[in-house]
């Protein structure tokens, strides 16, 4: 679509509805593909030890009636099966972040 592949016709479709979202207002600054550095702090402080590539990155408004109009960044990831590695990984991102990673 529009010059862009994909993983997968799942990712296609979800891509489609972000962008939906996204011209109704609902989303901004939808963005494919982010690559976010993994570091460990331990014996050498701040080593690379990989990335994680998240499927979107958007920021999403609040519905909620007591934060109502405030955005809150998304991490999302289209998964049709979970390896080890996407476990490890995501795991690692949630704790270096402080993000939860919604899966659909």
């Amino acid at each position: 679509m529009d010059g862009i592949w994909f993983d997968s016709q799942r990712e296609y479709q979800r891509w489609c509805e972000l962008r939906l979202l996204e011209r109704a207002g609902s989303i901004q600054h939808l963005r494919r593909q982010v690559e976010f550095p993994l570091y460990v702090h331990g014996h050498v402080l701040g080593e690379l030890v990989g990335h994680y590539v998240a499927d979107f990155v958007y920021t999403e408004y609040s519905t909620a009636e007591a934060v109502r109009g405030q955005t809150s960044l998304v991490v999302e990831d289209v998964k049709g099966f979970r390896t080890p590695l996407y476990i490890w990984k995501r795991r690692h991102f949630e704790l270096q972040y402080r993000l939860e990673i919604r899966e659909t």
